[in-house]
């Protein structure tokens, strides 16, 4: 969030706000936190996973790997498609999808049914985030739109925290079929109140409606886009702070607390809810504090990206069997700070890109963390069926990725910084220009 944001003035023809927004609002991201539930529910059921579907590491990570494949190669559709056809109808399509997919997964018996679900679920999770985005520019003013952004934020975090306290729970209390069963309940209630409440917009403040402009048009924004230094940037932000988190909990977190650390299947998921506790209040601290010192941007990426690092190597390089509970911690709560780190990746994009490529642009550097998260996820499950499942070796490879981001990160911040400066002033001379 930047200083801009934060300071915008109420606009003509802004949406009022007020109690009904709030109302109309809150169902649409009940749809998210619904879809985060069913996203990380697969990090409490890893070990699980293999047993029931008698499968290696490598093929366990696929699963996730699909999910997040099919999540990132759908973030610029799914941003056309809210543009079309507007909020309510794409996150209908989206509950619809991700409960099949959950409801699939319940019954599956098979690896490859089990495949199909999850791939159900990745493509109805993709359809939730930005459209909730948008729902939040269509009923609240655009001075109030950075808070609704990391709201929307923090309930996805929230949905995290569900899945590792009440699903791991249910799962191991009802089993695997009655728990995601179950679960795939709050996907329903959560289309009953969609269907019946939620509106795209207040009365009186339709959008004008967008014409279909043609493949032409779209591959002319994407290209546009990616020659934007800033855009680059944000992406290889995204990229290099996400993943270290985010293959973590998605799935080898429980698996490497539990089978290389000697850890309970309590203790570790009282570990991965901490790493969702401190995400919740580290994005309060770095929002409050980039939106008073655009300058913090950088130098917060960069120091949670080391910390994570070194925090790695030292649990990977701790003499014995175990690293010590207390360095664990350590770990886990440093690892909070890498999802509103990797956030810092659109406020680089943003002020590179005019409001007509926004949506493009920051598809693009939502991708980046999810490459990388599916990138480390198959390289720690190859890695681990070679080594006899020698979590120590495994997962190095998180290393050489973020040896990749950071190099392409410290080869574009300067090319960024000179393009936002430059248009910046641009800005300012164009407001002393105009006629008052």
């Amino acid at each position: 969030m930047s200083t801009r944001e934060a300071a915008a003035p109420l606009l003509p023809g802004d949406p009022p706000g007020g109690r009904r927004a709030i109302a109309v609002w809150s169902i649409g991201v009940s749809v998210y936190f619904v879809a985060v539930i069913f996203r990380t529910s697969l990090g409490v059921a890893g070990l699980d996973a293999a047993d029931r579907f008698d499968v290696n590491a490598s093929a366990l990570s696929t699963f996730s790997i699909l999910q997040l494949l099919v999540y990132a190669g759908m973030q610029i559709p799914v941003g056309l498609l809210v543009d079309r056809l507007g909020t309510k109808r794409v996150l209908t399509m989206g509950v619809v999808l991700f409960t099949l997919g959950q409801l699939g997964f319940a019954f599956s018996t098979s690896y490859g049914s089990a495949l199909a679900s999850r791939a159900l679920l990745g493509c109805g999770d993709a359809l939730t985030f930005i459209s909730v985005l948008r729902l939040g520019t269509r009923w609240f003013p655009a001075r109030r739109g950075p808070l609704v952004a990391q709201l929307a934020g923090l309930v996805g975090m929230a949905g995290n925290l569900v899945s590792t306290l009440v699903l791991a729970r249910l799962l191991h209390g009802l089993g695997w079929t009655t728990a995601f069963a179950g679960s795939a309940l709050c996907g329903v209630l959560v289309l009953v109140l969609l269907l019946l409440f939620l509106r795209d917009h207040p009365e009186g403040f339709a959008p004008e409606p967008a014409s279909h402009r043609g493949a032409a048009f779209v591959r002319r924004q994407i290209a546009a886009s990616w020659r934007e230094p800033g855009t680059r940037l944000g992406l290889w932000v995204h990229f290099t702070t996400q993943f270290p988190a985010m293959f973590f909990l998605l799935l080898w977190g429980l698996p490497f607390l539990v089978e290389a650390q000697g850890m309970s299947r309590g203790g570790a998921g009282t570990l991965l809810t901490l790493v969702v506790l401190s995400n919740m209040a580290v994005g309060l601290v770095y929002g409050q504090v980039i939106a008073r010192h655009q300058n913090a941007r950088m130098p917060i990426a960069l120091g949670t990206v080391a910390s994570s690092a070194l925090l790695w190597a030292a649990v990977l390089a701790w003499p014995g069997t175990h690293a010590p509970l207390w360095l664990l911690i350590v770990l886990c709560a440093a690892l909070g700070a890498c999802g509103p780190a990797s956030m810092i990746g659109f406020d680089f994009s943003r002020p590179a890109n005019p409001p007509e490529r926004q949506g493009t642009a920051s598809g693009i550097v939502n991708m980046g963390g999810f490459v990388a998260s599916m990138t480390t996820l198959f390289l720690v499950g190859v890695l681990l069926d070679l080594t006899g499942d020698n979590y120590r070796l495994a997962f190095c490879a998180l290393f050489v990725l973020q040896a990749l981001g950071l190099s392409q990160i410290l080869r574009l911040r300067g090319r960024a910084a000179r393009r936002e400066d430059e248009r910046l002033v641009a800005s300012r001379v164009e407001t002393v220009h105009v006629p008052v």
